[in-house]
């Protein structure tokens, strides 16, 4: 029986002349179940777009929390819709934001360790989101058996890496003014593609500096320099401009910083001069 191209049968197709051609074999087990039944190709954004076994999906009200620091790690979660943050507190009550999360991320990844991992992080929302649940048993299953989906997953997990990676490095050599820019560039490539500017997500000055690793008080003063530079928008949230990220990504920050003030030499002396005198 002759098959148009697009058109699938209900019975696997007979042989080809080419009995040794491995690929029609690969191709029947993957379209064609035991029972004969037609097994329906895997979609990675249908998978995490619907409910089903191990999957649930929920809304989420601004500051409502996902899962608790310290609470069994059971699931990993993906974010639908919404803006989320990552949060830790220390014993001593402190708490700093460790990372901001947009539609598209997963989180709480943790879960598939081992069996007893506890959250390390707390996981809240910032604006209304819609989350899926995913139980570890259930994301684990399709990881091994679902090859496009263990490849996003991978690609995910390294990009996040490499992020926390950069991260790291502008912690230890940029100074506060240069990851504020830093902070608030990444927080605007989430918006539309090619967008002159981006309105980003209300966030607090307070958390941009628990972010950054500095004061309110600074915050402050870069986000009142950048505003007068051009670089950022006031009206009822802060808006990019995308200008500041090609000026961060050349390195063309104005070098005016008053954390770091010009040290000028102290007039000379007959002592100071006399001592320079005797090391020549």
């Amino acid at each position: 029986m002759r098959v148009c191209s697009g058109m699938m049968t209900p019975l696997p197709p007979k042989r080809s002349a080419n009995e040794d051609d491995p690929r029609q074999d690969h191709t029947q087990e993957e379209d064609v179940s035991m029972a004969g039944a037609i097994k329906k190709p895997f979609n990675t954004a249908t998978f995490l777009a619907t409910r089903g076994p191990g999957k649930s999906i929920s809304t989420h009200a601004p500051k409502q929390v996902f899962f608790s620091q310290g609470g069994p790690a059971d699931a990993v979660f993906h974010l639908q819709t919404g803006r989320a943050k990552l949060t830790v507190r220390s014993k001593a009550g402190k708490e700093a934001t460790v990372t901001l999360l947009a539609a598209g991320d997963f989180f709480g990844e943790e879960a598939m360790a081992e069996a007893g991992t506890l959250r390390t992080v707390t996981a809240s929302a910032i604006t209304a989101c819609t989350v899926l649940r995913i139980a570890t048993a259930a994301i684990l299953r399709v990881l091994q058996t679902e090859h496009k989906f263990s490849i996003f997953f991978l690609k995910f997990i390294v990009i996040r890496g490499m992020r926390t990676q950069a991260d790291l490095i502008d912690q230890l050599f940029n100074s506060s003014e240069r990851r504020l820019a830093r902070t608030l560039l990444l927080m605007a490539e989430y918006g539309e593609p090619g967008a002159p500017e981006t309105l980003i997500p209300p966030v607090s000055q307070g958390t941009l500096a628990d972010m950054i690793g500095t004061t309110r008080s600074r915050v402050s003063f870069f986000m009142n320099r950048f505003r007068k530079l051009g670089y950022i928008k006031y009206n009822g949230g802060i808006r990019v401009h995308k200008s500041l990220l090609k000026v961060f990504l050349q390195d063309q920050l104005p070098e005016e910083n008053s954390s770091r003030p010009k040290l000028l030499d102290p007039p000379p002396s007959r002592t100071r001069t006399a001592k320079r005198a005797k090391l020549v």
